[in-house]
């Protein structure tokens, strides 16, 4: 069991490494004024948040609060963002069930609109005060330096060698087929093409991004965090499996899971969700269970505005609360 929980884990979290670096380029590649267009209407500020919120991990929850921060989004955008958002779990959704997680990332965005809307209608924004906090902004980075790669691969650093060699592992491992489950042809083409747009990326970004976006924000802060709650999540998983009864759950245990996961989603932390999504992809809970905590938890996209206002945070947290309970409690009352 545990050599099992080792392997998982370990596959787990190198795909959502790499996932996460090919997002943390993108995000840097892309930034300029797009955001200040899409945000100079309501309807923008929903789109803007809900595809934000949409992209896996925490980067598109922390643009959100920041455009908040800055005034520049409403409440209700606020709110539709950390719906839509799954955190870092939506990396490991994919890896788990590609198929159902682009379902559910496409119904959170829409009922992240729908709730954002309605938050603005009814009025339920905080009052805007002053307030002098800042979000860190992302310098300023060539992420492509032209003749400069050349020297930089010369004399690669510790964190360039070390990204470029695990990323060549992981290119390896999966064009020999070597896993515990191997995924579907076109599911192993997505990652290997994935792996390759990775190792380009750390081969030839500028060291300052690499080091900053890539070595220290995902290998040092996010990987153990990932490595370490996706292997307690399966092993307690595990474990529950040889003391969950072997005949369907009652329904009376699926509203009390069903509670506990939304429950759990308050926590403004990535990780505790991945319990149920490991459940879910054993077949232990239903999929209401999955939304109602999906709904609730928002990765740790709100630590940011807990340091912006305690009082919003509150409120965006009881908003998502309200919602997941509600969806969850119908979806389950229809056999979901």
């Amino acid at each position: 069991m545990l050599s099992h929980v080792l392997a998982q884990s370990l596959e787990v979290t190198v795909f959502v490494a790499v996932m996460m670096i090919g997002v943390e380029y993108l995000n840097v590649l892309t930034r300029g004024a797009w955001a200040q267009t899409l945000a100079a209407s309501r309807s923008r500020q929903y789109l803007l948040a809900v595809l934000l919120g949409a992209t896996p991990g925490c980067l598109g929850a922390f643009a959100v609060v920041a455009l908040y921060s800055h005034r520049m989004v409403s409440f209700g955008a606020l709110v539709a963002a950390m719906i839509a958002t799954s955190g870092d779990e939506a990396f490991v959704m994919l890896a788990l069930f590609p198929g159902t997680a682009l379902v559910l990332t496409v119904g959170l965005a829409l009922l992240g609109w729908v709730a954002g809307v309605a938050t603005d209608l009814l009025r339920l924004s905080p009052s805007r005060a002053d307030h002098g906090f800042e979000l860190h902004e992302e310098d300023d980075c060539q992420c492509f330096p032209g003749a400069q790669v050349l020297d930089q691969l010369r004399e690669p650093s510790v964190a360039r060698g070390s990204l470029a060699l695990a990323i060549l592992v992981f290119i390896t491992v999966l064009a020999t087929g070597s896993f515990v489950a191997p995924p579907s042809v076109w599911l192993r083409a997505i990652l290997l093409g994935l792996g390759l747009f990775t190792l380009f990326v750390v081969l030839t970004v500028p060291d300052h991004f690499l080091e900053a976006h890539l070595w220290r924000h995902v290998v040092l802060q996010h990987v153990p965090r990932i490595f370490a709650w996706t292997a307690g999540a399966l092993l307690l998983t595990e474990l529950a499996m040889k003391v969950w009864p072997e005949s369907t759950p009652s329904a009376t245990t699926h509203w009390i899971a069903l509670a506990g996961a939304s429950l759990l989603g308050l926590i403004p932390e990535s990780g505790p969700h991945l319990l149920f999504v490991t459940l879910f992809e054993q077949g232990l809970v239903p999929l209401s269970t999955l939304v109602a905590s999906s709904i609730v938890q928002d990765g740790h996209g709100t630590l940011p505005l807990l340091a912006y206002s305690r009082s919003d945070f509150l409120k965006v947290k009881a908003v998502n609360l309200a919602v997941g309970l509600a969806i969850g409690a119908a979806m389950m009352a229809l056999g979901s």
